[in-house]
């Protein structure tokens, strides 16, 4: 097994001193302990070298959004002790895989995908952790999925039930993406209620997965427990993967 390129290892520890700065930033501002926000390194289109790297600077959690690259890239790296976090659109066909290695799945935006990975995971012999995505696009519709995911936030709660049904689905909280060209804070303030409304049913439901490399700030502001960061770690994004 090659050791982590040394050149890439102080790049990708150079971006994340200044990631956990912007991290400790914003927790500061908003009086909030950084310890409550875990900082989960998307490493989609980079090499399993790069997971490595990550994983010698201390980063546990990683996350992915497409299972094509997603199940090789655990698979590559199974020896290390990491967290896999599962956090694109999922086909329901692509269950059986997802539950075979991520340990949390951010992205579960319907009952029926709720089920195949319950199904999938006992099979397996497996307990994922299931988040509720929620869609904060300004025209979001009850009973629709969003273009990008996600239910309306009327019936977060409705899924997060269905979840919790699962006997091994275990109910993590929600997530959302910020709309594209919209208020960051504003999307994130709804989120936000979501999140209180499924905790009140579901006391153990804590986590707020929201907050990207664009817009950490506003989402430790408003609660974010979980930032999914990618190109603030990774640099820009690479056209293919080695």
């Amino acid at each position: 097994m090659s050791h982590p390129d040394p050149a890439r290892v102080a790049q990708v520890r150079a971006n994340l001193d200044a990631a956990r700065a912007r991290i400790d930033a914003a927790c500061a501002k908003a009086d909030r302990d950084p310890a409550e926000v875990s900082l989960v390194a998307v490493t989609k289109t980079y090499p399993a070298s790069d997971v490595r790297v990550l994983a010698s600077l201390g980063v546990t959690d990683v996350g992915e959004n497409r299972d094509q690259e997603a199940a090789p890239k655990a698979a590559e790296t199974a020896d290390l002790d990491l967290t896999w976090h599962f956090v694109g659109q999922l086909q329901t066909n692509k269950a059986r895989s997802v539950a075979g290695y991520a340990d949390v799945v951010h992205s579960v935006d319907r009952a029926r995908l709720a089920r195949a990975l319950g199904e999938r995971a006992a099979a397996a012999g497996r307990r994922l952790t299931c988040l509720v995505q929620v869609n904060l696009d300004a025209d979001s519709q009850a009973g629709v999925i969003g273009p990008r995911g996600g239910v309306d936030p009327r019936d977060a709660l409705d899924l997060a039930d269905r979840i919790e049904e699962q006997e091994a689905l275990t109910l993590g909280g929600v997530m959302a993406v910020a709309p594209r060209g919209g208020d960051a804070h504003a999307a994130f303030a709804r989120l936000r209620e979501v999140a209180e409304r499924v905790r009140d049913r579901h006391p153990q439901a804590t986590a707020i997965s929201a907050g990207m490399s664009a817009d950490l700030e506003a989402a430790v502001e408003h609660g974010s427990t979980h930032l999914r960061l990618g190109t603030a770690l990774l640099g820009d994004r690479a056209p293919i993967v080695g």
